[in-house]
Parts: C-alpha cells; sequence; structure tokens
C-alpha cells in the first residue's frame, strides 16, 4: 500500500496559472462566457495585477496572469474543469460562440465525457463531467 503520510502542510490545490495576453479580455470571457465569478482584481507593483475568477462556490481559483518574459500563451492547460452536465455546457458554450470542439470525446471504460475549449488566447481548457 502506498505511504499517505504528508510531507508538507498543503491541503488543497488553490490556484491555477493561466497565462493571457489581456487581463481586460481574459476576465470577460471567463466571467461573460464560462459564467465565472471575478474574486480578485487587485494592483500591485508598478502596473502590474492579480486577476482571480472560479466558478460560484468553487475552492480552486484561476489566476489570469501574463505569462512570464518569454512563456507563451496559447498552451494546453493540464487540468479540467468538472461540470455535471456536459452536453448542456458543450452545446451552450458552441451557441455562445466559445471554440469548442466539435464533438464530445466518449472514450468508454471509466473514463468520463469531456471536451476541450479555448480562450481568446488559444489556451486550451478541457471540461469533464464527474458523475457522483
Amino acid at each position: 500500500m502506498a505511504d499517505t503520510t504528508s510531507k508538507t502542510r498543503i491541503t488543497e490545490v488553490g490556484t491555477v496559472m493561466v497565462p493571457v495576453s489581456d487581463q481586460d479580455r481574459a476576465l470577460a470571457f471567463y466571467t461573460e462566457k464560462l459564467g465565472f465569478e471575478k474574486r480578485q482584481d487587485t494592483p500591485y507593483g508598478e502596473g502590474q495585477r492579480w486577476v482571480e475568477v472560479a466558478p460560484a462556490g468553487a475552492d480552486t481559483a484561476v489566476a489570469l496572469v501574463p505569462p512570464r518574459e518569454g512563456d507563451p500563451v496559447g498552451v494546453e492547460l493540464p487540468f479540467g474543469f468538472n461540470t455535471t452536465d456536459v452536453e448542456a455546457d458543450h452545446a451552450g458554450l458552441k451557441e455562445s460562440g466559445v471554440d469548442v470542439d466539435a464533438e464530445i470525446m466518449r472514450m468508454g471504460g471509466g473514463v468520463p465525457p469531456m471536451f476541450m475549449l479555448r480562450d481568446p488566447d488559444g489556451n486550451t481548457l478541457m471540461v469533464v463531467q464527474r458523475d457522483e
């Protein structure tokens, strides 16, 4: 059996970073198209902003951050958003003009149905239906 003893005091995934070229455009997309709530929009340093959004009631937030020097935007992000209705979200996002996959992926064998969408910078995000 695996040793599950924690070596740190980390308790959850709190914030994931999404590199964006325009924080205002990204904020509009995540709040208006995906329906996330704005959690924080705080200036700091010399002209910098910390912008966080999240699905209503979610513990984990998404920080919309400018990329570090030399890093790209438009990347495939290594995390997914959970949904209770992949069909409805796929159809609704497609109807509202969001760049979503043409079809929902259905791999079977216990793999949940999912689809990818792209934000205005081309960052690829996954939406996965998790059955309770």
